[in-house]
């Protein structure tokens, strides 16, 4: 009898344990093509309401066009390669990374070594005629177009539409009439001119300009740093949407006007007002087909990079409202949480890629390099469940890592989180080393390094590293194994802390918390190197095995 209760209350533990198994792995992949749902940021609440940042990650300058039921979304990328990602929602809330437009950055005799604060700056995405167009602003060269026929590729080889130092943040217009159009900025860095919008006509294929450039807003008086203009058009109205006043501490303006080249009106139509969502930045306006409006901006968050939000929009005498009118003059706050976009339906929860197993024959969405990836660098190992990365030699006369173009790194996804990575180092000669990352102007980091025949494990630490200060370096730790266990935590404000395990149980802390600083124009990020002293003609390597973003844990 007592051994029948007992197998009794054994099967019950078990099926409860497997029930809250198989709910977990339901929740994990809950959302379309089995891709892991985020376990630190998750906008959606599951309750037919959304909590901002929809995307508590580094897509700046972002712009979207709805394509039936169907949203897409692009954003600035700058150095960083692959360039110009491609995300798809269902909802506005929930979004999937689906691809990128630039598999590498032309002009290619620059971009493949590392350029800090150059490459894609503000794009705008468009459909017309079929086809998805991308115009973007490389503030070096002037301004490209890519397109395709559909928004996971292949994308065309960019076509230079205008050239020219300081052309930024261009949109297309294509009129009723068949003409085309284009907006664009100046920026000062470049330029020296900025604070001023720009209209050129273009041929109807968007290809070139044509015509003259004719300034349509001058914004030194009321409202400095104008840039990033959308052009739309509705009610036979022309309307320019473009940010005022700074990224950290600007508001929303818009311009309106029943001529293309104007003279155009202007009204603020956003601003942080008494939120504590500071200067809501540039952005998209989109509709729903249910015939709600949205817009989706970003907020500045230092290290954490430009965050994008979601916020509801609506037309009050032609002018739009963006955010929540609360004293009814016009302007808007922008929303904390706020009700889902009416889209007819209900969609599952998604959130781009963080972790990795690294199980496939391609690289995971959510990595880019610090420039044009090079072969040599690193490859994938097809069904053997890892990515290799191979150590490749210190460029001279570089003092720290913000010159490594061969950095493999990812967004941060949330405020908190922890990064734990395995990883197996062949290191064959002395002076080659593998590391983990956090990286900014001030970034840290940990390696695993050979020398005198034999492992150590060594933090550092770089501030403004941007300036060429050279690192502060922990003393080393040997180590016996070369199999091991990195992992970071990452706590409010961006503070990380470091530590590393030989059994993946154990952790031993590396360095003091460091609070890490946001790059050129991205938020801060994290992942890999792997690095060697001279050239050899057989370099060693590193065998990621996997890489897993999960809820903030306790360091033992």
């Amino acid at each position: 009898m007592q051994t029948t209760t007992l197998v009794k209350k054994m099967i019950f533990r078990w099926l409860t344990v497997f029930s809250i198994t198989i709910a977990a792995i339901a929740n994990t992949y809950a959302q379309p093509g089995n891709a892991p749902l985020s376990q630190v940021w998750v906008s959606d609440n599951g309750n037919g309401t959304y909590t901002n940042p929809v995307l508590y990650a580094d897509y700046s300058d972002p712009d979207a066009v709805r394509v039936g039921d169907d949203y897409y979304l692009t954003a600035s990328s700058f150095k960083c390669v692959p360039g110009l990602p491609l995300l798809h929602s269902k909802d506005l809330v929930n979004w999937n990374l689906i691809g990128y437009a630039l598999d590498k950055q032309p002009p290619f005799d620059v971009f493949d070594k590392v350029q800090h604060g150059g490459g894609v700056w503000a794009p705008c995405i468009r459909y017309h005629n079929n086809e998805f167009y991308i115009y973007y602003p490389d503030p070096d060269f002037g301004i490209y177009m890519t397109k395709a026929s559909r928004a996971e590729g292949p994308w065309s080889e960019p076509v230079l539409v205008q050239g020219g130092k300081g052309l930024i943040d261009p949109s297309p217009l294509w009129d009723d009439d068949g003409k085309a159009y284009l907006v664009y900025a100046l920026a000062g860095s470049r330029a020296g001119i900025k604070s001023v919008i720009l209209v050129n006509e273009m041929n109807p294929e968007g290809t070139r300009l044509i015509g003259n450039t004719v300034m349509v807003f001058d914004g030194h008086r009321e409202h400095p740093t104008v840039e990033g203009p959308k052009f739309y058009k509705r009610n036979g109205y022309y309307y320019i949407f473009a940010p005022a006043g700074g990224v950290a501490t600007g508001w929303q303006l818009v311009l309106r006007s029943k001529s293309v080249f104007g003279p155009y009106e202007h009204k603020i139509v956003m601003a942080q007002g008494k939120t504590d969502i500071n200067g809501p930045h540039q952005g998209a306006w989109v509709d729903t087909p249910t015939g709600e409006d949205w817009f989706l901006n970003f907020q500045d968050l230092g290290a954490y990079g430009r965050v994008m939000h979601l916020n509801p929009m609506k037309w009050v005498n032609d002018w739009p409202v963006i955010g929540v009118d609360v004293d009814g003059d016009g302007c808007g706050e922008p929303v904390r949480s706020y009700k889902k976009p009416n889209v007819g339906k209900s969609y599952p929860k998604a959130t781009p890629p963080e972790s990795d197993e690294f199980n496939t024959p391609t690289l995971g969405l959510q990595w880019q390099w610090h420039a044009n990836y090079q072969d040599i660098w690193g490859f994938p190992s097809g069904n053997l469940g890892f990515f290799r990365l191979n150590c490749i030699p210190r460029p001279a006369g570089a003092v720290n890592l913000w010159d490594i173009s061969n950095l493999l790194l990812q967004k941060f996804p949330a405020p908190e989180f922890t990064a734990t990575t395995k990883l197996t180092f062949d290191a064959r000669f002395d002076g080659e080393e593998v590391g983990f990352v956090a990286m900014g102007m001030d970034y840290a980091r940990i390696a695993l390094k050979r020398e005198n025949g034999k492992l150590a494990v060594y933090s550092a630490v770089c501030r403004q590293a941007d300036k060429g200060n050279q690192e502060e370096l922990s003393a080393a730790r040997p180590v016996e194994a070369n199999t091991i266990w990195f992992r970071i935590t990452v706590q409010k404000d961006a503070v990380c802390s470091f530590s590393y395990s030989l059994d993946g149980i154990s952790f031993t802390t590396a360095g003091a918390p460091f609070k890490i600083r946001e790059g050129k124009w991205i938020g801060s990020k994290i992942g890999f190197y792997a690095l060697r002293e001279g050239v050899i003609n057989d370099a060693g390597s590193a065998d990621i095995d996997w890489f897993r973003i999960e809820k903030l844990k306790k360091q033992k």
